[in-house]
């Protein structure tokens, strides 16, 4: 109360006296409540109650009726109570999905665990539902679908157990695809692979969309799984190789040795349609003799010339797709190809890039060039071409010589082996004779040497056991075996020469943390193209992809995007 009204006084006000009723009513005692049922109600019965109305405006009364009615008991859906018993599944994980977060990696890795196990609940079960609804969702799973469109999918999933491959929702696809991925409803993962394929080439009749992803799976499904041939046995026999072009086998690396020799003699006058094929196989023909020759003094030539990046990148297989990694793996190694190895350990994938450095490369180099120099003159060619040693590290002739491998000796020897037995009349090698063939082949190979080094003539070689350390012949001068290797390893480097200069850029806008959609829009390209393409280029590179569904770039990368952002800028 302010100053000002605190001396003010009030008239008083006499507060008027009770109604006589009011008085007495409040003393009158409350009526006890009747604790005698009205009527009981007989198990099954029920009582309809109405409410009567009333003359008096908003006042009126329940009346029961005299005559009990029997609830009648619904049919019984024995299969909405199995989907309950499905969904009960979820409910002990305590899921709460959530729709707007479905790329979350959080949230798909608990959705793959329900998933994973509401399948195997559910793998024997078929309906033959008449509806037919509709579903659309990133990331299907039985939890985020009705009761209709469960009906819906096990109906269309019993026809296409049964060779009926319907067109459908492409959720519904991908749910059937996730569940073949996790060996769920297959026997074993070859009879997987082989359901794999056949809904795959059947489905894509209707619908394309899932070729991309498939043919990705395909080549997880034989890292993940253990089958009892190679992929690249498994392209071959489904005429898969235009979607896998750099796969390359140890059986078959011509291209691979082609892509990292110093010498490219692919752009030789001397290779053309009519020889491609006898280059190829002669150059298989050399390589084998190498490989028996290094053995022979103690060292791998695959271990010494390829070796894989000291830094893996994590992998996950079946990446875009709902996969809970259920199978409990043995520590084991993948080779898929020359340029590619899976390693699985402590319950984790990785994947690394098998490489070669500079010194590998001249050493490929020399022996392409000085095979052609050797080809040309036993096929008379009119253009003669002279291959040198200079061509080799003089470390790498060093330790070679030292063993007893003089490689301008090996290469001609095989090189006229290879054309003594391609001309005769059988073409197959008698591998019983091999040895009097080199004998004969080291009369005659001193006509087609070019040079020879002085210091090699004199040379008294002792063959050596090589020793880990020096097994590593073909190491670059400034790398030790035990060193860490450069901060940018080739598979980025790789990556950086393929990405466009606008991939680039945005790259780096996104490792700043300026606005990639801003950028894009500048440069005329759609967010979502521009962010495609920088994933799949990523994915042929390093097994993964690098942006997230924001547009970010994941954590685990953005210490090497920046090295190979800075590698660029230099």
């Amino acid at each position: 109360m302010s100053e000002g009204n605190e001396n003010k006084k009030y008239e008083s006000f006499k507060i008027p006296d009770r109604k006589p009723e009011q008085d007495s009513g409040a003393d009158k005692p409350r009526p006890k409540p009747n604790t005698q049922p009205i009527s009981s109600l007989s198990d099954g019965m029920f009582y309809e109650i109405e409410y009567n109305s009333s003359p008096v405006p908003g006042v009126g009364k329940f009346v029961l009726k005299p005559q009990p009615q029997k609830i009648e008991e619904p049919e019984k859906d024995e299969i909405r109570e199995l989907f309950g018993q499905m969904r009960d599944i979820a409910r002990k994980h305590r899921s709460t999905y959530d729709f707007s977060r479905f790329f979350d990696r959080r949230v798909q890795n608990d959705n793959a665990i329900i998933f994973y196990q509401q399948g195997l609940f559910m793998k024997d079960f078929s309906d033959d539902f008449a509806g037919n609804t509709q579903f659309s969702q990133y990331f299907p799973y039985y939890q985020m679908m009705g009761y209709e469109q469960l009906r819906t999918y096990f109906t269309w999933r019993t026809q296409v157990r049964q060779g009926n491959v319907a067109d459908t929702s492409l959720s519904y696809a991908f749910l059937y695809i996730y569940e073949l991925l996790c060996n769920i409803g297959v026997i074993d993962p070859q009879d997987g692979l082989c359901k794999l394929m056949f809904f795959w080439k059947a489905f894509s009749e209707h619908n394309k969309s899932i070729d991309k992803y498939v043919l990705r799976w395909l080549k997880d499904y034989h890292i993940y799984y253990e089958l009892p041939h190679s992929f690249k046995e498994f392209v071959e026999k489904n005429d898969l190789a235009e979607h896998y072009p750099k796969l390359a086998e140890t059986d078959d690396n011509f291209d691979l040795f082609c892509s990292i020799s110093k010498y490219n003699i692919k752009k030789s006058a001397f290779f053309t349609d009519e020889t491609n094929k006898m280059i190829s196989d002669c150059f298989a023909y050399v390589m084998d003799k190498i490989k028996r020759d290094f053995e022979a003094a103690g060292m791998n030539f695959d271990d010494a010339l390829f070796r894989p990046t000291k830094k893996l990148v994590v992998w996950k297989p079946f990446k875009d797709a709902l996969f809970y990694h259920w199978v409990k793996q043995p520590d084991r190694h993948v080779v898929l190809s020359k340029n590619e190895i899976y390693m699985y350990k402590n319950n984790e994938w990785k994947f690394s890039t098998i490489i070669t450095t500079e010194k590998g490369r001249q050493f490929i180099g020399y022996v392409m060039k000085q095979m052609e120099s050797v080809l040309r003159k036993v096929k008379k060619y009119r253009f003669k071409l002279t291959a040198n040693t200079d061509m080799i590290n003089e470390d790498t002739i060093r330790i070679l010589t030292k063993a007893g491998l003089f490689i301008e000796k090996i290469v001609p020897a095989a090189v006229i082996e290879y054309h003594r037995e391609a001309t005769k009349t059988v073409v197959t090698v008698d591998h019983a004779s091999l040895a009097r063939i080199r004998q004969e082949a080291l009369r005659t190979q001193e006509s087609l040497i070019v040079e020879e080094q002085t210091q090699q003539k004199d040379a008294d070689p002792i063959p050596v056991q090589f020793t880990a350390q020096n097994q590593n012949i073909f190491a670059d001068a400034t790398t030790d075996a035990d060193e860490e290797p450069a901060p940018v390893s080739d598979t980025w480097e790789n990556l950086k020469d393929i990405l466009t200069e606008n991939e680039l850029r945005a790259l780096d806008v996104v490792l700043q943390g300026d606005d990639i959609k801003a950028f894009a829009d500048e440069c005329g390209i759609m967010i979502e193209v521009l962010v495609d393409g920088i994933n799949e280029k990523a994915m042929d590179y390093i097994g993964d992809n690098l942006m997230d569904e924001d547009f970010a770039l994941y954590d685990d990368y953005k210490e090497p995007v920046s090295r190979m952002l800075t590698l660029e800028r230099n």
